[in-house]
């Protein structure tokens, strides 16, 4: 028998489940505490898409109990709509089983491997079945099921189900056995995971009971959900010729020219006609008729053609007022003396939409000597390994972190100093570099953008420092010369048998600057920026004051009357005489803005001689 027969007979289908049966460590199953990690991951991830998609606030459970060595019971429960008895098998016994596979837009899993993975190697550990429990609704019964998956056909095997009753109104608790490692005060551990999460979850309420029993809690900064994301059609720049080729076999569409305006983001009637016409194909031929060289030239005319970018309301992005009221909440028993954020417009590469958001907190009692902390997260999911490999880590590295006040040798590398950095990437498709979804491809148009946003929050943190620095070196000064003269000129009074002589002139001429002092009180839900100027020069001075806000529609009030008032700055003309003190107070709605420290900033005056604002450079 030729060879090429009998090497026939040993070819065999495998299944998508047997495939990772032998290679579970794509999946982030490669260590006993990563795939602990990866498992509650997952069970979480589902839990918040689930109970975003049904608009309900999530409140969550994760316990994880101690069995036996290396062998822990994982239960994760949610709030959310349930899921209907028919799919409870699919959703878990199926890998590659989803409904976000074909949807453009923002969501935590797409490719609906995640679950299913973990009731996978659950069963592969420790032989034990998944417990699913559902119910959805007040007035049904909840179902309980047990499963496991049959890795030859990729489909669930039921071994037990049953109707129980469960006194929550709805919701979905699932149970796995897994073989793993359970470690406390790591980087990389649940509760750094369940932590990141908190952060930019903040309308999620978590409760986290550890193996001793402990028990964490996760408490919502805010009532409001996030934004609904919407689907969007592919766009053509990011489109390749084989799912052109696709997309043209499966549509409904009987012209070419209304294929390409329906089935595309941002190609109109007219735009659409264009692109047939520069490809040399008649507008009115069939879509399934169109052949390779004709679909080659379509792309090809695509190129030429100017088109908007895609629509970004498919994207759901955190906010730079709620990400730092997230990082507010975790790091507050660091006390930090600075947090800044910021949030990106959309962007495009490759036709895909994203968004970078970042913060840096910096200070308190966060390690000085040690690198500092990188928080890297995609579509709201703390992403913990492969840090090396991720595009927001060489965004970082690319910095010039010294200019902004922390240690970095040779002006390259993760910087060292006490901040915490963190980005977060939002697109309807993060270009991952493996299936565990731990690191975001070098991108360039990503990686840019990423740099921009930490450059913004770099400045701000760099205005502090100096801020900081002045106002000490003056405070040491003022401090020194209001104790010591008022104590000779009392000592020489004695002498003399004189009165004290007054000396409020004699500071003004030795201090020779004008203080900017300021505060942000918050009380009844409103906050309020008092700044306070004195003048220690021996003439009069008039300048500009600049003070940056959120946006002007958060402001209730300003006191005295500005000159003017824009969508981020309130701008005063200041006039102030020797040893003379005036106040510039406004208010801001405190549920709508969280607003912490002021950018002040002077126009008119030799910066040199201010301490507490800087120099004006221009729009802000």
């Amino acid at each position: 028998m030729p060879i090429a027969e009998e090497l026939a007979k040993k070819q065999k289908q495998i299944s998508v489940a047997e495939f990772f049966e032998k290679n579970k460590q794509i999946l982030g199953f490669d260590s006993l505490n990563r795939a602990l990690i990866t498992c509650v991951k997952e069970a979480v991830d589902n839990a918040l898409d689930a109970c975003e998609e049904a608009g309900v606030l999530p409140d969550i459970l994760v316990k994880i109990e101690e069995v036996d060595k290396d062998e822990y019971k994982i239960t994760v429960e949610d709030n959310g709509p349930g899921i209907i008895k028919s799919q409870i098998p699919h959703v878990f016994g199926r890998l590659l089983y989803g409904s976000r596979f074909h949807s453009l837009k923002q969501s935590r899993g797409q490719q609906g491997i995640g679950i299913s993975a973990a009731v996978l190697y659950s069963q592969l550990t420790t032989g034990k079945a998944a417990i699913i429990t559902s119910k959805i609704g007040e007035g049904f019964p909840a179902h309980k099921v047990e499963l496991i998956i049959d890795t030859k056909t990729n489909y669930p095997r039921i071994i037990k189900e049953e109707m129980i009753h469960w006194e929550k109104k709805s919701g979905t608790r699932i149970e796995l056995f897994v073989r793993g490692k359970y470690v406390k005060n790591r980087k990389q551990s649940v509760y750094e995971y369940l932590r990141g999460t908190a952060i930019v979850n903040p309308h999620a309420h978590m409760v986290f009971i550890e193996p001793d029993g402990n028990e964490i809690v996760f408490e919502r900064v805010t009532e409001e959900m996030p934004s609904q994301p919407r689907e969007i059609k592919p766009h053509p720049y990011g489109i390749e010729l084989g799912t052109l080729l696709k997309m043209l076999k499966e549509t409904k569409a009987k012209k070419v020219s209304s294929f390409l305006a329906t089935e595309f983001s941002s190609v109109s009637p007219s735009k659409a006609r264009d692109v047939v016409r520069r490809a040399g194909i008649d507008e009115n031929k069939r879509p399934h008729e169109v052949t390779l060289e004709e679909a080659k030239a379509i792309l090809e005319a695509f190129k030429g053609i100017k088109l908007m970018a895609p629509p970004t309301d498919c994207l759901s992005p955190i906010g730079e007022v709620l990400i730092k009221r997230g990082l507010r909440k975790e790091t507050m028993q660091l006390s930090p003396e600075f947090i800044s954020t910021d949030t990106r417009q959309p962007k495009v590469f490759a036709g895909t939409p994203f968004m970078v958001e970042t913060g840096i907190v910096y200070g308190g009692n966060l390690p000085k000597e040690e690198r500092v902390e990188i928080l890297r997260f995609a579509n709201r999911v703390p992403l913990l390994y492969q840090e090396g490999g991720c595009v927001i880590t060489e965004a970082i590295k690319n910095m010039d972190w010294r200019r902004y006040g922390l240690e970095q040798k040779g002006g390259k590398g993760i910087p060292y100093g006490p901040a915490i950095i963190l980005v977060h990437v939002a697109s309807v498709n993060i270009p991952f570099t493996s299936e565990s979804k731990e690191a975001i491809a070098s991108v360039e148009e990503i990686e840019k953008e990423i740099r921009l946003s930490l450059q913004q929050c770099a400045r701000r943190l760099k205005t502090h420092l100096s801020k900081k620095v002045k106002k000490e070196k003056a405070k040491n000064k003022f401090l020194l010369i209001s104790k010591i003269l008022p104590e000779i000129a009392r000592k020489c009074a004695e002498i003399l048998n004189k009165p004290v002589p007054p000396i409020d002139n004699v500071i003004t001429q030795i201090m020779n600057i004008v203080w900017i002092d300021d505060e942000v009180v918050k009380k009844d839900g409103a906050v309020e920026s008092r700044i306070r100027v004195m003048n220690y020069k021996d003439k009069k001075q008039k300048f500009v004051l600049y003070a940056e806000i959120p946006d002007r529609k958060f402001v209730q009030a300003i006191e005295p009357e500005p000159l003017e008032v824009r969508d981020r700055i309130i701008k005063w003309e200041v006039e102030v005489e020797p040893a003379e003190k005036k106040e510039y107070v406004f208010r801001m709605d405190g549920k709508e803005v969280d607003f912490d420290e002021n950018n002040l900033y002077v126009l008119g005056i030799d910066p040199v001689n201010v301490v507490g604002a800087e120099k004006w450079e221009g729009e802000k």
